[in-house]
């Protein structure tokens, strides 16, 4: 390396001098190297400039080198207990996510047993109550609001098919008691009642399939011309052309013909089918703000309708157990 250093005058030949001189440095205080020659090295007071410059880089270079890896360390170690503080952060609420309080899919079921329990009320009145004990008002207003809330359970999220499947069964079930009303009031001479309960269930069929034909050409129409909060509220997922809006108005029905009727005698009040909408509107108060979208009219409509049969399926209590 001397005698090249020595014979090199220009930049290039003083640069291949030092990067030589680095190389073996580097090669002689590695493990392989002699002992006494590493020494001589780690004190290389009598080395050339050129060999003392480039060991005291490669020093630095090292040296640098191990900081770095240090820090680089330190960083993944750090980004490691990051990971892990987060991941059981997420755990934490996922685990107060998952209480019964805020598990949809538990107040869902328990809602939807209700409602098959109101279905099989209808079923058991129809096997062993008399016809005359059918409330045609209760029944109509039963059929829409199953028809709604079958479509509700298929398209609300999560969605709820136990629900779904037992509205069908009750649109099935109703239609048969109103059948079985029909029929005895014929039977016994109330032949303008039955043609007036028809005029009235004709006319509700049509402007229900208005509403479903016309709904979407309307919807369009009103979001389309910009009426500021009356665009905003015909185009809310909850708005008033979903079904999201309709099942809880007809739940609604339920309950003003629930209220119409506090005074009903309690020898026509069906003690199966008050006992299912109470659970119903009790199971259905909490679940109705699980769901998405959250529907708060279905809330309301649920706790009313909780109040009205409560107070029926009391007053049926108290004169047939506690009097």
């Amino acid at each position: 390396t001397p005698i090249i250093a020595s014979r090199g005058t220009n930049h290039h030949c003083h640069y291949l001098t030092t990067m030589i001189a680095a190389t073996t440095i580097s090669r002689m205080a590695s493990s392989q190297a002699p002992k006494v020659l590493r020494l001589r090295l780690a004190n290389n007071s009598s080395a050339p400039p050129q060999v003392k410059s480039s060991n005291n880089y490669m020093k630095r270079y090292f040296t640098d080198k191990t900081t770095k890896e240090a820090t680089n360390t330190t960083a993944k170690e750090s980004s490691t207990t990051s990971s892990t503080t987060t991941a059981a952060t997420a755990t934490k609420e996922e685990t107060k996510k998952t209480t019964w309080w805020n598990n949809t899919t538990w107040w869902g079921t328990a809602g939807a047993m209700a409602g098959w329990g109101m279905s099989g009320a209808a079923i058991y009145d129809a096997l062993e109550s008399s016809p005359e004990l059918i409330s045609l008002n209760m029944t109509g207003v039963l059929l829409v609001y199953s028809s709604l809330f079958a479509r509700w359970a298929f398209v609300v999220k999560p969605q709820n098919l136990l629900l779904a499947g037992c509205h069908v069964t009750n649109v099935a079930a109703q239609m048969n008691q109103l059948r079985r009303a029909v029929e005895f009031k014929k039977e016994n001479g109330k032949d303008e009642e039955v043609d007036d309960i028809m005029k009235k269930a004709g006319a509700t069929a049509a402007a229900g399939a208005a509403c479903v034909l016309g709904g979407p050409m309307v919807q369009s129409a009103i979001v389309n011309a910009n009426l500021g909060v009356v665009s905003s509220i015909a185009a809310a997922e909850a708005g008033p052309f979903t079904v999201h809006f309709w099942a809880p108005m007809s739940k609604w029905m339920i309950s003003g013909a629930s209220f119409m009727e506090l005074d009903r005698p309690t020898e026509k009040i069906s003690l199966a089918q008050y006992s299912a909408l109470t659970l119903t509107g009790f199971f259905f108060s909490r679940y109705a703000l699980l769901v998405a979208p959250i529907n708060y009219t279905l809330c309301s409509v649920n706790i009313a309708l909780f109040g009205s049969s409560a107070w029926h399926l009391g007053r049926k209590v108290k004169a047939d157990y506690l009097s």
